[in-house]
């Protein structure tokens, strides 16, 4: 919902429902690319942040001194327009059900957290007591849109195949069954449902669990990990049929240039999302 506080942003002053009002859950690096696009744009401001405890230094940081930090969405005086979730799975569910229930929409990366069915009643409970809509970015992945359309007309197949060096699946499952440091070749690590994916790689599957929501659900969308040596990029591929057709897309992303774990397009989904609350026309 928007509110009707006065804002300060880019040295121009808003009021009423011009000025939309950012609540960030994080201040890592995505958000942080985030707040530096937003800076340029005067209809929007980031004016509070969810952080842990003893962080409030850090996110001020990244957004400002005048920033309203804490560490639950009720101890923030300001309301929002909007908030963005950039800070994993365990944020969105410690944080989501309050902010959804008081009216606020919600954008996340998080999404393989909704592999939980019991957070996503959870969180569609509160959404709905709060008349507000939580929704779930892109992030490193395209194609979301033929994805939800085609899902309309009746989808037969979706598999998501996730390529990455081997030295991107460290600190993840792949460790117990690979050698990561001496494979030669690209090895399957992981072969099973979106859901399955999403539980056991929370760092790294949330592309799969994005198709999953798109299309044809977490336990009919298969998903594949691989661990490939000749290869630089993190790389992603979507294959489905049903009705419409058959489609076939693969991305090769970057990671942000300050993090090697976090992909730069993801960052770039949360600022065109935000971007869509300050525009009156939207893609």
């Amino acid at each position: 919902m928007r509110s009707s506080s006065t804002f300060e942003s880019g040295g121009v002053t808003m009021t009423g429902n011009d000025a939309v009002g950012i609540l960030f859950i994080g201040h890592g690096s995505i958000a942080a690319y985030a707040a530096k696009q937003i800076r340029q744009t005067p209809r929007m401001t980031v004016h509070s942040a969810l952080c842990r405890p003893g962080r409030d230094s850090a996110a001020r940081a990244v957004f400002g001194e005048n920033v309203e930090t804490g560490t639950r969405f009720g101890d923030l005086s300001r309301q929002a327009t909007v908030a963005v979730d950039c800070a994993g799975h365990d944020a969105l569910r410690a944080h989501g059900p309050a902010i959804l229930g008081a009216g606020v929409d919600l954008l996340t990366v998080s999404n393989g957290a909704l592999s939980d069915p019991d957070l996503l009643d959870t969180l569609r409970d509160a959404a709905i007591r709060g008349g507000a809509k939580l929704k779930f970015l892109s992030g490193a992945i395209g194609a979301i849109d033929a994805i939800a359309a085609a899902a309309v007309g009746g989808l037969h197949s979706v598999r998501y195949t996730g390529r990455k060096p081997p030295m991107g699946w460290v600190g993840s499952p792949a460790e117990e069954r690979l050698d990561l440091q001496s494979l030669t070749e690209p090895t399957v690590h992981f072969k099973g449902s979106a859901r399955e994916a999403a539980k056991r790689y929370p760092k790294n599957a949330n592309v799969a669990a994005t198709i999953a929501l798109a299309g044809l659900g977490f336990d009919k969308t298969e998903a594949r990990l691989i661990a490939d040596p000749t290869i630089t990029t993190n790389q992603h591929q979507i294959e489905a049929s049903g009705a419409f057709g058959t489609l076939s897309f693969t991305i090769e992303g970057h990671a942000l240039p300050d993090n090697p774990r976090s992909s730069a397009l993801t960052a770039m989904s949360v600022v065109k999302a935000l971007n869509d609350y300050a525009e009156p026309i939207i893609t």
